[in-house]
């Protein structure tokens, strides 16, 4: 009981942020790549293990096969069954977890760095990531709740305009379904579909180790080699398509029996390194990615009372994700709300932030800093998009001094070139006026 109550406490702590300058880097010897921060703080370490293996990999007559191949493979490894496997971690005091979105699948397991402890729940963690089971019992039940998930979307005015943004934004792009599928797509897939999706990207070629706690170099090389161990070596995977802009935008109004309608308007933005990163980062935190301080918040919310929350942002990835700005309000006021939104967002493009405002967005971005890096799992999933993403070893070094040298031209001259409301793809769910 001592050691279960130690768990818990030490796995609620977070620690001061470090510097990530002693990130090392190699390879296992079959080709993942490893990411390690060496802290001893706490002893504790944190795993995050990312494939390129989601969504934009789902073959196009089977939509959500990444998704559901990402959450079932802890339902049984190795021949052990699933409730042993939960038993495995849960008696060392260890914690796993799995998600998959559109560009990376990651895996990821926090245990206690006491080898007694540590060794069993690796050993675990190896077979999940390279030898599941894929049970059909387990399928059944979680095609059960996919299902229900896309039932009760389809009930949320939120998210019908969320599926139909990426849709009409995407079109047949990878990125243009949902994550978790649809009904037809999920009715078709077969633990034989799992097993050959595992097979072809859970390789170690295609995977990035990111470990963060307490080992030395020696702990952490050794570790990554038995996390990889089933892995076969793999093959390359095709690169993504391009992503396009839809020339003359869209418009689409969804018919939706809510008291308030949504809006959403974007279009493709950056790629996660961009070299316009800097500059779209720093200039929409200005524009509506700083909550109740930023220009949209303040023409819509706060001078007019259009809306209860408004915001805008990028979706860095690996081919051009999406630039969002997005609102919900009273129905008869969707028609003023989207007016003063367009205004506002044209101004900016047009004149650019002012030196205040600018100078203001740095202070809270760089000030807030500290706190994406002050835990564990925070520095780990963050080394771990630095190498799934190939950014420069010293990317949380140079993060601050990045955001400090952005220029009032530099922010004007990125939302000139690569902000358009021309081309916007334009969503509203509500109700139609008939």
């Amino acid at each position: 009981m001592k050691r279960l109550i130690a768990t818990i406490l030490l796995c609620s702590t977070s620690h001061s942020a470090l510097a990530m300058s002693d990130i090392q880097h190699w390879e296992t010897t079959n080709g993942a790549r490893v990411y390690f921060v060496e802290t001893h703080q706490i002893p504790m370490v944190q795993f995050a293990v990312g494939f390129d293996a989601a969504a934009a990999r789902d073959p196009e007559d089977k939509y959500g096969l990444g998704s559901l191949t990402n959450t079932l493979m802890d339902d049984g490894a190795g021949g052990v069954d699933e409730e042993a496997v939960a038993e495995s971690f849960a008696s060392v005091g260890a914690e796993f977890s799995a998600q998959s979105a559109r560009d990376m699948a990651v895996l990821g397991l926090r245990v206690l760095s006491d080898v007694g402890l540590m060794d069993p729940a690796v050993e675990t963690f190896s077979a999940i990531i390279g030898e599941p089971d894929f049970p059909v019992t387990a399928l059944e039940r979680e095609r059960k709740r996919a299902l229900v998930r896309i039932k009760q979307a389809r009930q949320s005015p939120r998210s019908v305009a969320k599926r139909l943004f990426y849709l009409n934004l995407f079109g047949s792009h990878p990125y243009g379904h949902m994550p978790v599928g649809n009904a037809r797509s999920l009715k078709t897939i077969t633990r034989s579909d799992l097993i050959a999706f595992h097979n072809r990207y859970y390789t170690a070629t295609n995977a990035v180790i990111a470990i963060v706690g307490d080992l030395n170099r020696g702990q952490a090389g050794d570790i990554a080699e038995r996390i990889v161990a089933s892995l076969p070596a793999g093959t390359p995977l095709r690169p993504l398509p391009t992503v396009e802009v839809r020339e003359g935008g869209v418009d689409v109004n969804e018919d939706f029996p809510s008291s308030q309608s949504h809006l959403l308007l974007g279009q493709p933005g950056i790629v996660r390194d961009d070299p316009d990163y800097f500059p779209l980062y720093v200039g929409n935190h200005i524009l509506g990615g700083s909550g109740l301080i930023s220009l949209l918040s303040e023409q819509i919310r706060e001078e007019r009372g259009l809306a209860y929350s408004v915001y805008s942002y990028f979706v860095p990835m690996r081919r051009r994700g999406p630039y969002i700005v997005g609102l919900q309000t009273k129905n008869d006021q969707a028609e003023e709300a989207e007016k003063i939104t367009l205004e506002t967002v044209r101004k900016f493009i047009g004149q650019g932030p002012t030196d205040k405002q600018l100078q203001s967005a740095k202070n809270n971005i760089t000030g807030g800093f500290p706190l994406r890096i002050d835990s564990n799992k925070k520095i780990a999933n963050n080394i771990l998009g630095i190498g799934f993403y190939g950014l420069p070893i010293d990317y949380l070094d140079t993060f601050s001094e990045q955001v400090s040298a952005v220029t009032l031209d530099e922010v004007h001259e990125a939302f000139r070139r690569r902000v358009d409301p021309r081309q916007w793809v334009r969503i509203e769910v509500g109700p139609v006026d008939n």
